[in-house]
């Protein structure tokens, strides 16, 4: 459904994306992730037609056509990070405007606008709407379509919680409805939640393409169990040490980094050894320190 094939766009002497390789399956939804300057929107861009690749090609839709052919554009539909309307319509007549040129029915065009959580504003001025309210105004417009691809650039930036939930189910009926799905986002907590697959840009290259449950495997290698143990003789301890090497015995707070899957052995161990345990609490590893360790240190914009 999206297809980067050696895809790379170079502005002048700047390099903004090298040799990109990625593909989107039907019924995929993946995140694509990355420091600010890393090629993330140059990438979605070039899928919605909007850039023209210097080396490669962007195919979109089944089969694929590269991304500037009339119908790869007409299967897609972009929400772009920036979005601005005509000051002087209402946010409804905007949705009418759009809807019409999209051939969507009223009844699809009030799902979406209930997507976006404007409320009461449908019926202003776009010029009275704060940045936040253009860009959920966008993401109604984005939905409007029955496309099979989306190309959504930070769509959660601006939504509350409402907001937030519905686009959660949008994406998951589109992921049911055999929707290929491409989206940015600096929010690590909506990208965990809604990915099949983390793609990585850094520099403008690709770093990692990790699907979802080796994701989910190796957030599970990097969690920590903290038990409040009031005393821990250091024999103990070092017996701990054999399986958690990094294990940490400080103040009466036990700190053990490591997969789940070695939890009970370290309980059994500290039990074995007639100790007592009076809290326990256990965390899978963040996206947001695995995402930081793999881009390294952050970057300036370009």
């Amino acid at each position: 459904m999206i297809s980067f094939r050696g895809f790379g766009k170079t502005y002048g002497k700047q390099q903004a994306v090298r040799n990109l390789d990625l593909n989107v399956r039907a019924g995929e939804v993946v995140a694509l992730l990355g420091p600010n300057g890393s090629g993330k929107t140059t990438s979605l861009k070039a899928a919605a037609g909007l850039v023209k690749p210097t080396t490669g090609v962007v195919l979109v839709g089944n089969p694929g056509q590269p991304s500037s052919e009339p119908d790869a554009r007409r299967c897609l539909s972009f929400l772009p990070q920036r979005v601005a309307f005509q000051d002087s319509l209402s946010g409804q007549e905007v949705l009418n405007f759009h809807r019409q040129i999209r051939g969507v029915d009223a009844a699809h065009a009030a799902a979406a606008l209930g997507v976006a959580s404007l409320n009461g504003a449908v019926a202003r001025a776009v010029s009275t709407y704060s940045g936040g309210m253009l860009q959920r105004l966008g993401l109604a417009v984005a939905l409007l379509p029955d496309a099979p691809v989306f190309l959504l650039d930070e769509p959660t930036a601006a939504l509350d919680p409402d907001g937030l939930e519905a686009f959660y189910k949008v994406i998951a009926k589109s992921r049911a409805d055999g929707r290929a799905v491409l989206f940015t986002s600096h929010q690590m907590g909506d990208a965990e939640r809604l990915a099949d697959r983390f793609a990585i840009l850094v520099d403008g290259v690709l770093v990692a393409d990790i699907a979802g449950r080796e994701m989910k495997d190796r957030l599970a290698e990097r969690g920590n169990m903290r038990l409040r143990v009031p005393s821990l003789d250091a024999s103990t301890l070092a017996g701990l040490r054999v399986m958690a090497p990094d294990a940490v015995f400080t103040d009466g707070e036990l700190v053990v980094r490591g997969p789940a899957g070695m939890r009970p052995r370290v309980i059994e161990l500290i039990l074995a050894r007639g100790h007592q345990i009076v809290d326990l609490v256990a965390e899978d590893g963040r996206l947001d320190d695995l995402y930081r360790e793999m881009v390294g240190p952050q970057r300036e914009p370009r």
